[in-house]
């Protein structure tokens, strides 16, 4: 009880010492929050919510800022090995038509609303099939373009054509006339080119629409190369030939990369061949040439697809390479829009208007900026589909397609005279006369 008592009592003195001293003072009352709500809300919601939304300017800015730095296109064109001279004319034509596009802003894109320059990526291969499928799938994996454009020559073009189609990526490609390529139910693969049976057709009705009947050259030789190409188009010039009236004495082959052409000459010149067909690769064509000189046989007319096509053939065989016939599918004289440009240009760059090829590889330029343009995006069946319907003006001519991707193009028929190449097809076009019959190589 003692215990207790003294607890109690200690307890007491201390709360007494507390309050003597003071001690902390009471907190105050806390005033109630004040009411915000007339403050959190704006007086027009509908205002409020109006300038939540992006504006359009804002979303412009927003759609160019996505925009990537280019547009990345794929090229695999030979500047190296046999088909190298006809190479470099489409590797010209593609810079300069990238060059003139991207001096005007580059391409206008809905999807970015902006205009993207355009950005090419060129591999050479070395004119080998299997560096083509080679270079066009490192194109595919490590480029992210939006479509292809092909090189010189029928063989390369047939085999980006497959890998274009595998990876559905659209293919434009121009200096090779293949026509067997565009009956595989390819749907990604365009050509805004003359093709084999254009050719073929075409021979005979310059022919006949030039020269009096009795004065046409009826009796035809055909060297055939061998390849899927030589094989494709001797047989139309064949079967064209005899529907036409005029009959082939001599049909010869040979492959590609021969050095010796005796036997196939002489066979044609003990034959009377009036007009000798080829379609030789550069390399080929100019040791046929020559050895034809060697040989006195001078046909009346000759008709070289491909070889004549580089300036390599005038500056390897001076006046001996006059006469002879060629069909690049362009030449610098035509009045389509931009050619004049075109060619000063290319004076600029050269010292000599655009070359056979340039016009053709510029085009398939302007026919790739104008589909992605109609198409809005960079989507690449988009752009696909966007070049299916083209339907415009480029230096070589209105270019439409078909179903099977093939260009509507006129058939252009040029000889050369005095070492250069002039333009004597179509009738309305041309520029100099039809030199006929050729005179002997031994006066050249």
């Amino acid at each position: 009880m003692k215990q207790r008592g003294l607890s109690i009592l200690v307890i007491l003195v201390m709360l007494l010492l507390i309050t003597g001293c003071g001690g902390p003072p009471p907190p105050e009352p806390t005033a109630a929050p004040a009411d915000t709500s007339a403050q959190s809300e704006p007086a027009d919601t509908e205002e409020a919510a109006e300038a939540a939304e992006p504006t359009e300017e804002m979303a412009e800015e927003a759609a160019a800022s996505d925009a990537p730095a280019a547009i990345e296109i794929g090229a695999v064109v030979p500047l190296t090995g046999p088909f190298a001279g006809g190479g470099a004319q489409v590797e010209r034509g593609y810079n300069m038509a990238v060059e003139a596009i991207n001096a005007n802003g580059g391409v206008y894109v809905k999807e970015y609303d902006a205009q993207i320059p355009l950005h090419l990526n060129l591999l050479d291969d070395e004119s080998d099939p299997s560096k083509t499928v080679s270079h066009m799938e490192t194109l595919y994996s490590d480029s992210d373009i939006v479509a292809y454009l092909g090189g010189f020559g029928s063989s390369l073009h047939a085999a980006a054509a497959a890998i274009a189609e595998k990876n559905q990526v659209p293919y434009l490609g121009v200096a090779f006339a293949l026509w067997q390529v565009h009956q595989q139910g390819y749907k990604y693969l365009f050509s805004p080119f003359i093709k084999s049976p254009d050719i073929a057709i075409g021979t005979f009705e310059f022919l006949d629409g030039t020269l009096p009947e009795g004065e046409r050259p009826t009796r035809v030789g055909i060297f055939q190369e061998q390849t899927d190409w030589g094989i494709e188009l001797g047989q139309l010039w064949r079967d064209n030939a005899e529907a036409a009236g005029y009959e082939v004495v001599v049909y010869e082959e040979y492959a590609p990369g021969s050095q010796d052409f005796t036997d196939l000459i002489l066979k044609a010149k003990e034959a009377d061949v009036q007009l000798l067909l080829a379609l030789p690769n550069p390399p080929d064509g100019l040791t046929i040439y020559k050895q034809m000189g060697e040989l006195d046989y001078t046909p009346n007319a000759s008709f070289f697809i491909r070889a004549p096509d580089v300036p390599t053939w005038s500056e390897s065989l001076g006046s001996a390479g006059d006469e002879v016939m060629l069909a690049p599918g362009w030449h610098n004289s035509v009045q389509f829009p931009g050619v004049d440009e075109l060619n000063a240009k290319h004076v600029e760059l050269m010292g000599r208007p655009a070359d056979p090829i340039v016009g053709p590889a510029y085009a398939a330029v302007q026919i790739l900026a104008n589909a992605i343009e109609q198409a809005g995006t960079l989507d690449r069946a988009a752009i696909r589909d966007a070049i299916a319907a083209s339907d415009v003006d480029t230096v070589a001519g209105h270019m439409t397609f078909n179903e099977d991707g093939t260009g509507k193009v006129p058939f252009v028929l040029l000889q050369y005279q005095n070492g250069k190449p002039e333009l004597i097809w179509p009738k309305e076009f041309a520029k100099v006369d039809f030199i006929y019959p050729a005179p002997p190589f031994s006066e050249r």
